[in-house]
C-alpha cells in the first residue's frame, strides 16, 4: 500500500431499527424506564422516532432477544420493560461454550480464577452484615446435611453469596455466565451418588471449608480466605469429574 493512502474498509451503516433499539436501550439501563413500565403506544414511538410500523416491530425484536421487553400481542398487548438480568449472558454463554466444545474441567478452571480472588476481597471488605449473612448461610447447610439435593442446593447458593458479597459487579456477572453450567453438573452428580459414601464424606468436607472460610473472612485474612477457597474450588472439581459420563458442556446441557 502506498505511503499516505487509506485503505478503503466499509462502514457498517446501522438500520434504523438498530438505531431505535439502541436508544431504547439506552434509556432502560439508565433507568429512564422503570421494569414493567409499558412503552408508549406503537403509534407514540412511530411519531417520536419517525419510523414506520415494521422498523419499530424490528426494534422491539431486538429488544426482545436481548430479555429488556416483553411484547404482548394482541389488542391489549404492548411492550413492557424488563431489567437486565444475567440468567440471560449465561444461557448464551452456555451455547457458544456447547459450540467449541468446551470441556467442564476448562468451566470449573473458570470458576477457580473467578470465585477464589472474591473470597479474598470478601475477607477485605466484609462487614457485620455480610458476615452474619455467611454464618445464617452454613448454619442452614447443616440442618440440611441428611438430606442431599437440599445441601447441594445450600452449598451452591453459599457459593454464590461468596461473589455477591465480594461486592465486585463484573465478577458477578461472570460468574453467573459459569455458575450455570456448573449447578447443572452439580445436580447431575447428585442423580449419580446421592446418599453414597463417597458423596457424604465430600459434603462434610465442603461444609467444613464453607465454615473456615467464614472464619477466615470474619478475621479479615484476606490471603488465607483466597488460598482456603482456591484448595477447596480444585478439591470439588476433582470429585464432580470422577465421573466420565459428561466431559464437556455439550454432554451435560446438549
Amino acid at each position: 500500500m502506498e505511503v499516505g493512502r487509506v485503505a478503503h474498509t466499509p462502514v457498517r451503516v446501522p438500520k434504523m431499527a438498530e438505531l431505535v433499539a439502541a436508544r431504547l436501550r439506552r434509556m432502560i439501563v439508565r433507568g429512564e424506564l422503570s421494569e414493567g413500565e409499558s412503552l408508549p403506544s406503537e403509534t407514540a414511538l412511530m411519531e417520536q422516532f419517525a419510523v414506520s410500523r415494521p422498523t419499530l416491530r424490528e426494534a422491539f425484536r431486538v429488544l426482545e432477544s436481548e430479555s429488556l421487553i416483553n411484547v404482548r400481542r394482541g389488542a391489549r398487548g404492548g411492550a413492557r420493560v424488563q431489567i437486565p438480568e444475567g440468567t440471560v449472558a449465561a444461557r448464551y454463554a452456555g451455547v457458544v461454550l456447547e459450540y467449541r466444545g468446551t470441556t467442564l474441567k476448562d468451566v470449573y478452571d473458570a470458576r477457580t480464577v473467578i470465585e477464589a480472588p472474591c473470597a479474598g476481597l470478601l475477607a477485605e471488605r466484609r462487614t457485620d452484615d455480610d458476615l452474619a449473612r455467611l454464618r445464617a448461610a452454613v448454619a442452614e447447610a447443616e440442618g440440611l446435611m441428611d438430606d442431599p439435593s437440599a445441601f447441594i442446593r445450600a452449598h451452591m447458593e453459599f457459593h454464590a453469596l461468596v461473589v455477591e458479597l465480594a461486592g465486585n459487579q463484573t465478577l458477578g456477572v461472570l460468574n453467573g455466565m459459569v455458575r450455570h453450567i456448573i449447578d447443572q453438573a452439580n445436580w447431575s452428580h447428585v442423580d449419580l451418588d446421592a446418599g453414597s459414601q463417597e458423596n457424604i464424606r465430600a459434603n462434610r468436607r465442603g461444609f467444613r471449608a464453607h465454615g473456615a472460610l467464614v472464619d477466615l473472612v470474619a478475621a479479615h485474612r484476606c490471603e488465607a480466605a483466597e488460598e482456603l477457597w482456591r484448595i477447596h474450588l480444585q478439591e470439588a472439581e476433582d470429585y464432580l469429574l470422577r465421573s466420565r459420563s459428561m466431559t464437556t458442556v455439550l454432554d451435560l446441557l446438549g
